[in-house]
């Protein structure tokens, strides 16, 4: 067998199987949101959308413009979620429970690494915005 031949198997060999997982627990995600909005994340026009879903944010990283407004949607059945900038430029949200929404304008280009105050510690929900110019 030629070396190019394996490299594609020898990436999917190297990928962290909670890649997999996380991919799938975003889709569970976008099925939920569907369920409950009736249209699919990406059709939302005025605002890029993070859903919070089984102690994940998805997409976990965004990159966005500058002045871009990102609304987290928690999809979850029972948990509530909150967001919090760890560069303290926000106060933390209020708990959202299922359904409940926060949106944040973005304004200052950088990268903005945020975590869901009750579960970043014990299930490591943290996120990052790359906001650009």
């Amino acid at each position: 067998m030629k070396p190019q031949r394996l490299l594609p198997a020898l990436l999917l060999l190297s990928l962290p199987a909670w890649a997999d997982e996380a991919a799938d627990i975003c889709a569970e995600a976008e099925d939920r949101y569907v369920e409950l909005l009736g249209q699919s994340s990406s059709a939302v026009e005025d605002a890029e959308v993070v859903l919070m879903y089984k102690y994940n944010f998805c997409p976990s990283e965004l990159t966005v413009k500058a002045g871009t407004t990102v609304r987290w949607v928690n999809v979850d059945k029972r948990t509530s979620h909150s967001v919090l900038l760890k560069d303290g430029g926000e106060p933390e949200s209020d708990r959202l429970f299922p359904e409940e929404t926060v949106e944040i304008t973005f304004l200052t280009p950088g990268p903005q690494e945020y975590l869901c105050g009750p579960h970043w510690e014990t299930q490591n929900m943290i996120g990052m915005i790359t906001v650009e110019p």
